[in-house]
C-alpha cells in the first residue's frame, strides 16, 4: 500500500520550554537531542522516527 504524499511530509513544531518559557521551532524528525537555547533544558529526543517531545507544543507549522 502506498503512503499518501501528505503522510510523508515532515513538519516543524513550535515548542515552549516548561522551565524558562522560551519558544523555539524544531523539526519533528530529529537525529540528536534538542536543548533549549536559553536554559539548556532538553526539549526533544530522537526516537528513530518522530521526536519524543518534552515541552509544550504550541503549534504545528505547515
Amino acid at each position: 500500500m502506498e503512503k499518501k504524499l501528505t503522510e510523508l511530509k515532515s513538519k516543524f513544531i513550535k515548542l515552549r520550554c516548561e522551565k524558562c518559557k522560551n519558544e523555539q521551532v524544531i523539526f519533528n524528525k530529529i537525529s540528536s537531542i534538542v536543548k533549549c537555547l536559553v536554559c539548556d533544558e532538553t526539549l526533544a529526543e530522537p526516537t528513530g522516527g518522530k521526536a519524543k517531545i518534552n515541552a509544550q507544543v504550541l503549534e504545528v507549522l505547515e
